[in-house]
């Protein structure tokens, strides 16, 4: 199989059209497992009646992991968000629309990790964290009391594909079971890296549609900082996360 070159690289994975249909290869140093992992969320979240592209097939080629997925021929929200920056709150709306058909499943499934066990996992080997701090943060962590819902885990318009009839929704590889404001501040905190008047439409539209509170939302602020630290982030957020970190610990 000639895959020819990549139409998108990730932190994960090497993304191929071929023959119709998008070829995930992923990067050599991932658990065997992984590939079979997020093929199965992803088909959990189908299952749900989640619009995302249609899993084909888990295989392997040249020894590397690989999900044969179907191709939706379309354009990234985000795309279309940034060529259109005056119909910015169009497209965030249709954002928040997703994101609550996907929160709206109350998901008790085996196939997802419960989303405390990620964060605490996150932010246990968190580099920029004291022991002091990360103890401070999992106290707090353990005391949210929350439904868990299907949480997509990285959710933002670069995630979203239109195409001609509908929308599917990708990436689902830090999909988990949790809390949606959890959820929610961290699509927050993506927007935040971008544009701050992003982040504060997407949180206000959000709110009002969900009926939330911002509060609800922003107690969850360094608990997502804390664990957006163990991941590959620019020094500039880095600074920022440890500033939301440092506000809640002193």
């Amino acid at each position: 199989m000639n895959l020819g070159n990549p139409i998108a690289i990730g932190n994960t994975a090497q993304i191929y059209l071929y023959d119709n249909k998008i070829v995930k290869v992923f990067k050599k140093h991932f658990p065997n497992t992984e590939s079979l992992y997020e093929a199965k969320k992803q088909e959990y979240a189908y299952s749900c009646g989640i619009h995302v592209p249609k899993v084909f097939e888990v295989t392997e080629i040249k020894d590397r992991q690989v999900i044969i997925m179907e191709y939706v021929k379309g354009k990234t929200v985000g795309n279309l968000l940034i060529q259109n920056m005056e119909r910015a709150e169009h497209y965030i709306s249709i954002c928040v629309n997703a994101q609550q058909k996907v929160h709206a499943v109350v998901s008790e499934s085996d196939l997802l990790e419960p989303m405390s066990e990620k964060l605490r996992r996150q932010i246990e080997s968190a580099q920029n964290l004291d022991e002091k701090q990360k103890n401070k943060l999992l106290r707090k962590l353990d005391s949210i009391v929350f439904e868990p819902r299907l949480c997509h885990g990285d959710f933002h318009p670069f995630n979203l594909i239109m195409s001609k009839d509908n929308m599917k929704i990708i990436d689902w590889v830090d999909a988990s079971s949790g809390d949606i404001c959890a959820n929610v501040y961290r699509t927050y905190l993506l927007y935040a890296q971008s544009s701050v008047e992003l982040d504060e439409m997407y949180l206000r539209i959000y709110c009002k549609n969900a009926g939330l509170s911002r509060g609800e939302v922003l107690e969850w602020a360094p608990i997502i900082a804390g664990a957006r630290l163990s991941e590959k982030v620019s020094s500039e957020n880095i600074e920022q996360l440890k500033s939301l970190v440092d506000q809640y610990c002193h």
